[in-house]
């Protein structure tokens, strides 16, 4: 009977998980591919300042350790949004197959409600001003 409880307790404080929606909007994918690598670079520039000792006479001391990771996170900001390395192109290419290979699974699977989906996208679409 406890074993009943513990099971019960258990579904009750776990919330639903679901699939991340698909996206026929090439803007929408892109930026992500773009915050995903801003993300990627500044994580490869954490690592090579992670040996980097603060000056103690003329540097920043405690203040540039604190506020070192939030440097980063803007250097890491600003190379992506100038161009980055080649990682933002190569995922949104990736993540616009995947989300298609997702939705035409979806529409073999269940054909009205993926018309009833496409009718949805393209009308919103329409209402924020660009073509589907």
């Amino acid at each position: 009977m406890s074993t009943d409880m513990t099971t019960a307790s258990l579904n009750v404080a776990q919330p639903a998980v679901r699939a991340p929606g698909a996206t026929a909007n090439f803007a929408r994918a892109q930026q992500a591919a773009k915050e995903f690598e801003g993300v990627f670079i500044t994580q490869m520039l954490g690592q090579m300042f992670s040996g980097i000792q603060t000056d103690k006479t003329f540097g920043g001391g405690e203040g540039e350790t604190m506020f070192r990771s939030l440097m980063l996170d803007q250097y890491g900001k600003q190379i992506s949004s100038q161009g980055g390395i080649g990682l933002a192109s190569n995922i949104t290419t990736q993540l616009l197959k995947h989300q298609e290979a997702a939705q035409s699974a979806e529409s073999n699977a269940n054909p009205v409600a993926a018309v009833l989906e496409k009718s949805a996208d393209t009308k919103s679409a329409q209402a924020q001003g660009s073509t589907p």
